[in-house]
């Protein structure tokens, strides 16, 4: 009787152990061809091939960067500002841009609006930005790194009067506000 018993357990450990290999073969397999089709919507310039000293070659993927920042606005409620160079895109899978873009915080002065951004690995002199009344464009184009990143904000500037400072890899823009005139004639009630 024991006997039997531990055929029937052998029978049944044989047959489990044949099924989780068959789901290991599909997981191996689906991951593969995941791989596959996030490799074929990776953007070229986020793809090297080096070789390793024993001769054997390597593909590395990115930098991939993602994140979020969430502060107070003036009004009370949370404000989510999302960063990076890719984006989770629910069941398409994700989004990658050869761009990254940068984590940047806008803040609201009396006289002025102050955007800080955080874009490391640049030189000064790869920053390229451009403002109008309600908008500051942050550009970067290097081999190495690529930003972009269009803040809207929340009054009108003179992008005249503006001015910027980069150091350690953080960017500070002070744009002056342009001061809000009357809107219209007032008129006598008779």
């Amino acid at each position: 009787m024991e006997d039997d018993i531990d055929e029937w357990f052998r029978k049944r450990r044989r047959y489990f152990e044949d099924i989780m290999k068959e789901i290991e073969r599909e997981i191996d397999e689906l991951f593969r061809e995941s791989f596959k089709e996030f490799e074929s919507e990776v953007p070229r310039e986020l793809v090297r091939e080096r070789s390793l000293p024993d001769g054997s070659k390597v593909r590395e993927f990115g930098p991939f960067v993602y994140g979020y920042s969430v502060t107070i606005g003036p009004d009370g409620e949370p404000v989510v500002r999302e960063f990076g160079n890719f984006r989770p895109e629910g069941r398409k899978g994700i989004e990658v841009k050869k761009l990254r873009e940068p984590l940047v915080d806008v803040i609201e002065e009396e006289d002025k609006i102050r955007v800080v951004a955080e874009i490391p690995g640049v030189e000064k002199s790869d920053i390229n930005l451009y403002a109008t009344e309600n908008k500051l464009t942050i550009k970067v184009d290097t081999p190495q790194r690529k930003y972009y990143r269009e803040v809207d904000l929340p009054a009108k500037v003179d992008p005249k009067q503006s001015k910027s400072t980069y150091k350690n890899g953080v960017l500070e823009v002070d744009l002056k506000k342009v001061k809000e005139e009357s809107k219209g004639t007032p008129l006598k009630v008779e």
